[in-house]
Formats: structure tokens, sequence, C-alpha cells
């Protein structure tokens, strides 16, 4: 069976999320030609991270919504444009139809996404067409300069993609781009309480010793923060680590709607290196360190002061323990 959903095609909405103060309105549509359990044609609507619309080729159902939002876009352009992509979908799968795909089971995705950029300075605006689980083509509209990019070899010819190319420029610059630009616009008077919340990360350096082969394993874990811009980087002496010596490093959800992100670093058990992790965020005012001591005669100082303390504390314990046994004893000769 084909893929569904195409991860090349996630790749456009990280350009939306280079700086801080930028935001984003994504639009998701796929196209099934075949029996799945899925809507023949769906659409689903994102602002930044935050899923707010799907279209199951019915209805548009808002999601998460805490406030009334029908005034944030008409419903007349859900269904326009819904019922634009699905003949859009229907004339592509005739030109495309020679793409490596099973006759049983065709599948088409467009991805379009428009940026808000700091002080409401309109951004590019992207659409990604994808067949087969791949990217297929590329249109971008930015400044009223328009580009076309074709990612497969197909039996389309320039002379053929012309006339569509400038028509397609006209849609972007009168239509798309100003109701995607808008849209956004109205989703962030709504949820702007949403994507602009400022959640503190959660940082651990961790060690852990590995008994069957010797080594340790050094982690960074950051967890629980928003927005999910953040710069996670493990410094040895004071030095960033060579990326080649890191593992993980990938941005992961949580169930609540913040973000995690882990890495780690393999050391021998005999490292006597001090790490550190440093994180920034526009949570913080300033970045955050969080120093892991590998220093033996460290450890070994520390230790010595925790037993110093320790008999200090049971030989005084002792001594006052005595008075008052002198004491009591005093008192019963009296």
């Amino acid at each position: 069976m084909d893929r569904i959903f195409c991860p090349r095609l996630f790749l456009v909405l990280s350009f939306s999320s280079a700086s801080y103060g930028s935001h984003s309105l994504s639009l998701l549509s796929t196209y099934i030609q075949g029996e799945t359990q899925f809507p023949k044609f769906s659409c689903t609507t994102t602002l930044d991270d935050i899923t707010v619309g799907y279209y199951n080729s019915e209805i548009y159902i808002p999601r998460g919504n805490m406030t009334n939002e029908d005034d944030v876009i008409e419903s007349g352009y859900i269904k326009g444009i819904s019922d634009y992509m699905y003949n859009s979908f229907v004339r592509r799968s005739a030109l495309l139809r020679e793409y490596s795909q099973t006759q049983s089971l065709r599948v088409y995705q467009t991805l379009v996404v428009c940026e808000l950029l700091e002080l409401d300075n309109p951004g590019k605006m992207i659409i990604k067409d994808a067949a087969g689980g791949c990217t297929t083509d590329e249109m971008a509209y930015f400044n009223n300069t328009f580009t076309y990019t074709l990612n497969v070899t197909v039996n389309i010819t320039q002379e053929v993609l012309k006339p569509h190319l400038e028509e397609f420029k006209q849609e972007f610059a009168k239509i798309f781009y100003p109701i995607c630009i808008t849209t956004l616009k109205n989703y962030l008077k709504k949820r702007g309480g949403q994507v602009n919340r400022r959640i503190t990360p959660n940082i651990r350096l961790t060690q852990k010793a590995n008994s069957d082969s010797g080594r340790s394993r050094v982690s960074c874990l950051t967890s629980g923060f928003y927005p999910r811009h953040i710069n996670l980087t493990l410094f040895r002496d004071g030095q960033p680590v060579s990326d080649h010596e890191i593992t993980g490093g990938d941005l992961l959800p949580n169930a609540d709607g913040t973000y995690q992100m882990r890495k780690s670093l393999e050391i021998s058990a005999a490292d006597e290196h001090t790490y550190t992790c440093s994180v920034t965020h526009l949570s913080l005012d300033n970045k955050l360190d969080v120093t892991l001591d590998n220093d033996p005669s460290r450890h070994l100082i520390c230790a010595a002061v925790m037993m110093f303390v320790c008999v200090i504390s049971v030989v005084l314990g002792i001594v006052i323990w005595m008075r008052r046994k002198r004491r009591q004893i005093t008192r019963g000769m009296t």
C-alpha cells in the first residue's frame, strides 16, 4: 500500500519556524483514489503547530477552539478552496498517471503554507504537491515573484505547463495569497494566547553507567517547553561537543502540547572532563546552564566534607546526650 502521508511534505512547515515572532498557517489536503478507511478527500488546517480545523469531504470541523471562530474564515471559502483542490487532484492524476503508484490505490497531497513575519509583514507562500509519498512539484510566491519547480520526471513539457503556470500566478496573487494571509491574521486574533504562550523548559543532565561496556552515557533532557524553538548544546570543558559524537536531538511532542528534546554522549568510565548542558529558549531571559562535574578529586573532597560533617554531628549528639544524662543524675541525687 502506498504511504498516505508524505514525510517530505512536512519539511516545508519548518521554514516558518526559522525566527521568533513569525507565524504560519498551513492546509494539508489529501485525495485518495481507491478504497480505504480514510475520507476520499480531506483537509487539515494548522496554525503554527496547533490543529485548528478539519474538513472531511462534507463539513468543516473546528478543533480545539475555546471561542467562536465562525468569523475567522467564510465557510464558502473553505468549500470553494476544497472543491478547487479536489478538481486539481483529479487533473493532476491524469498528468501524473505514469508516476509509480499501484493501480488499486492512488494518493495525492497538497500542502499550502503562508507565513506572517514580525510586525505583521506578509511572508512567503508555498504550495507543494505529492504523489505516491514523494514531492512532485512546488510553487512559491513572495513579493510578487512566482517560481515553479518540478521534482519528478513526467511527460509534461514546458509548453504544456506555461499557460497553467501563468494561471497559477494570477490565482496566487489575487486569491490564494490574500485569503491565506487574512485567515492567518484572523486565527492569530482568536488563538494568539495559544501560539504565543511561553513555557519554561525543565532541564536534567544525567550520567548513567553501562556495566557491560564499562562506559557511561551523559544525557541532557529538556522537556515541557513551548514554543518549539529551542537551542540545546552540550559542552565539554567549555567547548561544544562535536555533532558526530552526539546522538538524539530530535524535537518530540508531549501529550500536553509542549515539546521535549534529548541529546546524549558516550564517555569512558575514566573520563574526568566537565560537561555542561546549555539551553536557550524564548521563555528564558538568559541561557540556562546545567553542569555535570566528572572531576574525581572534587568528588572525593565533597565526600570527605560530608563524612566530616556526619562525624561532627555524631560527636555533638553524644556530647548533648551525655550532658542531659548527667543533669538527670544530678537532679536525682538532690
